[in-house]
């Protein structure tokens, strides 16, 4: 039985720091697929002040059994006192989701010849 999968959203301070965290997580099979998007303007409140910043985008794909994983590599490799990690349930077509799943089993895991 397929597990559920979840999107996660991620801002980065710039196209860099994305590209590492995101090949970060495909690496250790934390993570299927991770988009860098076109970098984007932020407008927040932060510390009681409001902020601009420009941010790259990242969009994860992974179970739902990987999301805590995901979420404590992103914190452990982001310099954001707070990063952004929104975790959110999404469906896909039945073929995808058993290619995330498959992507993102732990090495312990992995069938013999993957």
């Amino acid at each position: 039985m397929s597990e559920a999968l979840t999107l996660l959203l991620c801002n980065c301070p710039d196209p860099g720091t994305a590209e590492r965290i995101g090949r970060m997580l495909v690496e250790r099979r934390l993570a299927a697929c991770v988009n860098l998007l076109a970098p984007s303007r932020s407008i927040y409140r932060w510390q009681g002040k409001i902020e601009t910043a420009e941010e790259t985008p990242l969009l994860v794909k992974t179970s739902q059994a990987r999301v805590a994983e995901v979420e404590a590599a992103i914190r452990e490799s982001h310099s954001y006192a707070l990063p952004e990690i929104l975790s959110l349930p999404a469906s896909a077509l039945p073929d995808y989701l058993a290619w995330v799943e498959a992507e993102t089993l732990p090495e312990n895991r992995l069938p013999d010849g993957l």
